[in-house]
């Protein structure tokens, strides 16, 4: 007999698992056999229920699809898995629980080692939400004209220019007024999430991820004033191309569109937060400080006395 909720119903989880990682897939099988031995259903994409049915023939994942209420989604892979999840989890309003494999990410969250302790917090409903702030994004190919594509993110939106040789040039409004045009590679927006990826190569400064603020980064921009730009998460930010050979737009850089000269890109907060669950308090400094190897050997508290 299934394990049913306080309203009833049976319980549902779901998997993402990376599929190019074997280690994954098994770790995947092993928690689904698990959870669903606790009579709780497990549920995934078509691709993710195929590839765990080869490994693990006759294994209980059904497609989820047509499945109203998902407690959680438990992610096997790195950021880019939990950024796949990340593609549904955030317009249903699921959770995304990370489960590393031996690399360290700034969304996931234990060890596959922890496997047991992982089932078992699952079941018990044993873990707290972090909420993130997403970027809602929108196309004009005309700026006057109507919204011909829109997408998420949830790291960031980056304009970049299509020809190697030619800038774009870009007009960036915030709440309706002129801020900056720069002559320049590309602009990002990025959340205070994506502020350790694309934006952090690109200069930008780590912004700790329970803010809510967009970053803004000129890609080489020539011009003075060409530094990073932290807005608050209400405002909306206008992006006019107005010079160049037309950009390309993406978002998390998985999805993407090209964006055409005399183009609008709006970007604003999205209506949902990304839903990040953590089984444990995990310090997103311990996080940074592990992901960079920054030096903290050594490190006392109070004052260094010198004598002499």
């Amino acid at each position: 007999m299934g394990m049913t909720s306080p309203s009833g119903t049976q319980r549902v989880v779901a998997v993402q698992t990376h599929l190019g990682r074997p280690e994954a897939i098994s770790a995947t099988c092993e928690f689904v056999r698990s959870v669903t031995a606790h009579g709780l259903l497990v549920a995934a994409e078509p691709d993710v229920v195929e590839a765990l049915h080869h490994s693990s023939p006759g294994i209980g994942v059904i497609d989820k699809d047509g499945i109203d209420e998902l407690e959680v989604v438990v992610v096997f892979g790195g950021d880019g898995t939990i950024l796949k999840a990340a593609e549904w989890a955030l317009g249903k309003k699921v959770p995304v629980l990370g489960v590393n494999l031996g690399h360290v990410g700034f969304l996931a969250e234990l060890e596959a080692s922890d496997l047991p302790r992982i089932v078992d917090q699952v079941i018990r409903r044993d873990y707290v939400i972090e909420n993130r702030l997403a970027i809602s994004v929108e196309l004009r190919p005309d700026r006057d004209g109507p919204v011909t594509w829109q997408s998420f993110a949830v790291n960031e939106v980056s304009i970049e220019k299509l020809s190697r040789r030619r800038m774009i040039e870009v007009l960036a409004q915030v709440d309706g007024l002129p801020v900056s045009r720069w002559g320049c590679d590309g602009l990002l927006v990025s959340t205070p999430t994506g502020s350790t990826a694309y934006a952090f190569s690109a200069g930008g400064p780590v912004m700790w991820p329970e803010l809510e603020a967009f970053l803004l980064v000129p890609l080489s921009a020539h011009a003075l004033f060409a530094r990073p730009l932290v807005v608050g998460p209400e405002s909306e930010v206008v992006v006019d191309l107005v010079g160049g050979d037309g950009a390309v737009l993406w978002c998390d850089g998985r999805r993407t569109v090209d964006a055409p000269l005399g183009g609008r890109v709006t970007v604003r907060r999205h209506a949902n937060h990304l839903q990040v669950a953590r089984l444990s308090e995990q310090p997103f400094t311990n996080r940074l400080v592990k992901k960079f190897g920054l030096s903290v050997e050594g490190f006392r508290s109070g004052y260094e006395r010198t004598t002499g």
